[in-house]
């Protein structure tokens, strides 16, 4: 136990010792895909949304097969669908959401949110610097 509290010890003085360097905000992660969020706006009727399900159906399927959807999914509350979209722009997914038939019909409520790579790791492979100051070489 004291040789614990020993090593605890040594490690805390040790950090103490760093010089400590002001973090930097991370650069903007490049965009990769378009995450659209559907929900059902309110007071639309489900027998008006299920006459158009079969072609809804038949137009994302083509939508996936060209490419252009990447992948969907059900909302885990239930309130409608995810898909990631192959494109980088929040209007270009627009462009891809357009010809499906609950969005034509106005049926849907889609939030485009552009995605990519998780940021805050480039912190943790970046360069550090040299001992010397001069920076990496």
């Amino acid at each position: 136990m004291i040789l614990l509290r020993l090593s605890v010890f040594m490690l805390g003085a040790g950090m103490q010792m760093q010089p400590q360097s002001t973090p930097v905000a991370p650069a903007p992660a490049p965009v990769t895909e378009v995450m659209a969020m559907t929900s059902l706006k309110p007071g639309v009727a489900l027998p008006d949304v299920m006459k158009l399900v079969q072609e809804e159906v038949r137009v994302a399927v083509q939508l996936y097969l060209e490419g252009k959807v990447e992948r969907w999914y059900t909302r885990g509350d239930g309130k409608g669908a995810v898909l990631f979209l192959r494109c980088r722009t929040a209007e270009e997914g627009r462009v891809i959401m357009a010809d499906l038939p609950l969005v034509k019909a106005g049926y849907l409520n889609v939030e485009y949110i552009p995605v990519g790579p998780f940021s805050g790791l480039r912190n943790l492979v970046r360069p550090e610097p040299a001992a010397d100051g001069a920076g990496p070489h």
